[in-house]
């Protein structure tokens, strides 16, 4: 049965009448496995079981086998790298925590594979440089997270390499692509009722861009809530997920609705901005004014009062995508095309 074998000590020179460096066979019998468990395992595929994942890379350390990764990159024309593209500028990637743990969950599922992960970020790609650094065989694959209707260029990725997108695809183009995303509409909706039960009945919003899929989301989320409430839903300013973007939005937000008395804010980073405004007009919170965020990121705890907010997985989200995209290469599709994972209301003191 695979995985079985006990894993011996390293196979140098001459073990066995093997001479020279350890190879692929090696690995498989020291690991009791099929020469293929081995080659799934080394080259990142999800597929084999976490149990028979260990035997094998076990027996890859004990005989210090290195796979041959120019030899197998020259056959099969692989170069072993992977890009993470985001479509933002690089203040908002280095400043939103939210990208970070996406990032970090890609990372660590794919320190047990083959790959690296190369960064491009760019606000605007007006002469399709990242597209022609894809299409010049530079990678093997890519992510996107964190894109908007006006990224055309991202359907010319789709047709150069396997894609994964972080979040719901928004272009015609990218719909038949494979994605990871949470339940926006829902954990919105989750949000919204929150005030509701605390008795709050003048409930705004700061949405996030409307170019983008999880603010559109969170916006039918917070709609349709307050619609099966029977209260008003035209107190809404857009934002544009930044501390200084929900300042101004709070500040938009309570000239035009002096009266309201809570706020859903689309994302952590704009309802710090928010709790800033809020407290600088003389209001309290959550006496006053109840507020609650998304994401569940450190900006939540780093303002004057805790945030209640909408805490996503985007860890998880991040090694999803990485095992989403690792099959793809492996030619193991995922099942399915989608997957969605849930959110999770964390209550504090702003509400």
């Amino acid at each position: 049965m695979e995985g079985s074998a006990h894993v011996g000590g390293r196979r140098g020179p001459g073990t066995n009448g093997r001479p020279g460096a350890p190879t692929l066979e090696m690995v498989a019998e020291a690991a009791g496995v099929s020469r293929a468990t081995v080659s799934r395992v080394v080259n990142g595929s999800p597929k084999v079981r976490p149990d028979v994942a260990r035997q094998v890379r076990d027996a890859i350390r004990a005989l210090n086998y290195v796979p041959n990764r120019a030899a197998r990159s020259l056959a099969g024309r692989h170069t072993y790298a992977l890009a993470l593209i985001v479509p933002e500028d690089t203040s908002r990637f280095f400043g939103d925590p939210y990208f970070a743990a996406i990032t970090r969950g890609i990372t660590r599922r794919l320190d047990d594979s083959d790959y690296i992960l190369n960064l491009l970020v760019a606000s605007a790609d007006p002469d399709h440089k990242t597209l022609r650094y894809l299409q010049g065989g530079n990678v093997d694959g890519a992510f996107v997270v964190s894109h908007h209707s006006g990224d055309t260029h991202l359907a010319g990725v789709a047709d150069s390499v396997p894609l994964v997108l972080g979040g719901r695809p928004y272009l015609d183009a990218l719909r038949d692509c494979y994605y990871v995303d949470v339940d926006n509409v829902a954990g919105a909706g989750v949000a919204t009722r929150h005030l509701i039960d605390r008795g709050r009945r003048r409930i705004g919003t700061v949405t996030g861009p409307a170019d983008m899929p999880a603010a559109a989301d969170r916006l039918t989320g917070w709609r349709d809530a307050m619609a099966a409430a029977g209260l008003d839903d035209r107190a809404r300013v857009a934002g544009d997920f930044t501390l200084p973007g929900g300042a101004r939005a709070a500040r938009m937000l309570l000239d035009r609705h002096p009266e309201l008395d809570a706020i859903f804010v689309a994302n952590d980073l704009m309802a710090a901005g928010v709790l800033s405004a809020v407290l600088d007009r003389g209001l309290r919170v959550p006496d006053d004014l109840a507020l609650v965020g998304y994401d569940d990121s450190p900006a939540a705890i780093a303002g004057e009062v805790a945030l209640t907010t909408v805490r996503q997985p985007s860890e998880r989200m991040g090694a999803t995508m990485a095992d989403y995209l690792l099959g793809l290469l492996a030619d193991e599709p995922p099942a399915d095309r989608a997957c969605i994972l849930q959110t999770e209301l964390v209550v504090r003191d702003s509400s």
